[in-house]
């Protein structure tokens, strides 16, 4: 126990000077029989939520959990405390962080951070996303992250490649799961390896996801910050609307957009359908500076 709070603060990019202060004055855990039965229920709200981060870690060809004593950063992200009254919500990972800055009296953030801009070419227009990310991050988290910024529904496969000093030919192939070893080549796994392996000796990497519409976004490195002393993921600058799942590829988005713009075209009301929700432009909240919480 003590050992995974530990390490779930340290994967929170916590400064481990902070850490250790809050370790070296913990005190050792206590057990005690419960015999409260909201409190039993309230336990068992807990554990089902954790088991949906649990399921985030089984490896979808073997049927395998790995063991991971750092998910609590995952779940400590959700809001509580709101059942009767929403304004005694909170979420537990923001509330920690400032105890400890309380508590240690030190700043609680730091740690190596990258920034990056990630670039989705549509041809009528570039969609852009510029990031700052733990350089620590692991490339499964740099997937769900890309996921939430480019607002795409991981309903299809995806890669990434980096590229070599110039550019051009591929050094590293890194895939999601064992299963997709079989393809393309020598590849790594993405979810135990982290993108400070590539970067910033490298400054380019390619996330290609949907194999059939070929969704290719160019990840370059901007800058590299040794001290970072902020949360992170955090999106700097959003612009450009992202396509639809399935459009059939940037001459499909193209078309579709076209009709999405032109209320007279006898394929628009068809299309609003299909696209239900999708919006030309993105909204302010989507395009406004935040944290990103994974």
């Amino acid at each position: 126990m003590i050992s995974a709070i530990r390490n779930t603060m340290l994967a929170m990019n916590i400064d481990p000077e902070v850490v250790d202060e809050y370790m070296s004055r913990a005190a050792e855990p206590e057990f005690y029989s419960n015999n409260d039965p909201k409190l039993t229920a309230a336990l068992n709200s807990t554990a089902l939520q954790s088991a949906f981060i649990v399921g985030r870690t089984v490896n979808d060809s073997e049927g395998i959990i790995k063991y991971d004593d750092t998910m609590g950063q995952i779940v400590s992200r959700y809001l509580v405390n709101y059942s009767k009254n929403y304004k005694d919500g909170f979420v537990p990972a923001e509330e920690m962080i400032k105890a400890l800055a309380e508590f240690t009296g030190k700043p609680v953030y730091k740690y190596r951070a990258f920034e990056i801009v990630v670039s989705l070419d549509l041809d009528i227009y570039t969609a852009v996303r510029r990031l700052i990310v733990p350089a620590g991050i692991t490339f499964f988290c740099l997937h769900e992250l890309l996921q939430r910024v480019f607002d795409w529904r991981n309903c299809h496969l995806h890669d990434f490649n980096v590229l070599d000093e110039k550019g051009r030919n591929s050094v590293a192939r890194i895939v999601a799961c064992t299963d997709d070893l079989e393809y393309g080549g020598e590849a790594a796994l993405e979810r135990d390896l982290r993108l400070s392996a590539y970067f910033p000796k490298y400054n380019h990497i390619i996330y290609m996801y949907d194999m059939g519409d070929n969704w290719e976004h160019n990840i370059e490195l901007v800058r590299v910050m040794e001290d970072y002393g902020e949360d992170s993921p955090y999106l700097l600058e959003a612009i450009g609307q992202t396509p639809p799942e399935d459009v059939g590829g940037v001459p499909g988005f193209i078309e579709f957009r076209e009709i999405m713009l032109d209320p007279k075209h006898p394929d628009h009301a068809k299309t609003k359908e299909w696209a239900r929700y999708w919006p030309p432009e993105l909204s302010e909240w989507e395009a406004r500076p935040k944290i990103i919480h994974l």
